[in-house]
């Protein structure tokens, strides 16, 4: 059974900085693509970045990694605005697609 559980999220100010975690469980952690993404209020959920591939929006300040002894991804982000606020997910992608989530954890930046 895949488990995916994201942690490290809270409340920052603007210009801030947040490490995400996604630790991992019930699939070859290794041998998988991951991905972040989130979730504005009323708004669809947008990949942020993955191993290869970064949102524009994103390039620069935030930085995907993954320890594979630790089965766990991690997002470092940076430079934090207003408008990076959102529930940020973690995401085992198959076939380039996200698969499976975690819960969630929620990021709020503010002015």
């Amino acid at each position: 059974q895949v488990q995916l559980v994201e942690s490290g999220g809270g409340l920052v100010q603007a210009g801030g900085s947040l490490r995400l975690s996604c630790a991992a469980s019930g699939f070859i952690f290794s041998i998988n693509y991951m991905g972040w993404y989130h979730q504005a209020p009323g708004k669809q959920r947008e990949m942020v970045a993955t191993s290869t591939n970064y949102a524009d929006s994103v390039k620069g300040r935030f930085t995907f990694s993954r320890d594979n002894a630790k089965n766990t991804v991690y997002l470092e982000m940076n430079s934090l605005k207003p408008e990076n606020t959102a529930v940020y997910y973690c995401s085992v992608l198959v076939s380039g697609r996200p698969r499976y989530w975690g819960q969630g954890t929620q990021v709020t930046v503010s002015s």
